[in-house]
């Protein structure tokens, strides 16, 4: 720590006042490099008498009230369209998290039930379904973003904010990887 400020203020030319003794560690380190420590003026010693526990002593600073701090308000999010589908906007990835949340419970759920892979889950009428509640789910996800309500207000415990986005992650990431595996192995991912 010595080092750091020694070279901050090398680097900074700010004026430090420095020891001019040789002992203890300026034995190994130039004193013009060590800070000098000064006595501070702002501590005083109160003497409180123990039978009717009166200062017998008062500071000036002592007497002053401390002003309480004034509440943080947070700002009222933007109903904005665009605001909320900007890039870093609250909708594109909580939505998108929440479709592949469903998307990817319900490909291994009719997988294991039927045995059909992706593509033939898709092709057998899965497009429709997933088209119809693409909607859905959207339309309910967005609802509360243009009343202005945030979904960290309403989060807490083990269903908090961040668990479902890094929830809706990784079922993307394992949807993704469902589809790429199923590909390759040109059957369903349950199948032999």
């Amino acid at each position: 720590m010595t080092t750091s400020f020694a070279m901050q203020s090398i680097i900074l030319g700010s004026p430090v006042k420095l020891l001019q003794s040789r002992n203890g560690l300026t034995q190994f380190v130039p004193s013009c490099y060590l800070p000098r420590l000064h006595r501070s003026s702002r501590l005083r010693v109160k003497c409180i008498s123990e039978t009717n526990l009166q200062p017998l002593l008062t500071d000036s600073a002592a007497t002053v009230p401390k002003p309480t701090p004034a509440p943080f308000a947070k700002p009222k999010p933007s109903t904005n369209f665009s605001d909320i589908f900007s890039f870093s906007g609250p909708a594109p990835e909580r939505i998108n998290g929440r479709l592949a949340m469903i998307g990817f419970v319900a490909a291994i759920g009719v997988e294991l039930a039927n045995g059909a892979d992706l593509s033939a889950q898709l092709s057998n009428g899965g497009l429709s379904w997933f088209l119809g509640s693409s909607a859905l789910l959207t339309l309910a996800s967005l609802i509360p973003l243009f009343q202005g309500v945030t979904v960290e207000s309403k989060s807490d415990g083990i269903m908090s904010a961040d668990a479902e986005i890094w929830n809706g992650r990784f079922a993307m990431l394992g949807l993704v990887a469902l589809a790429f595996t199923e590909y390759v192995k040109g059957a369903g991912l349950f199948q032999v």
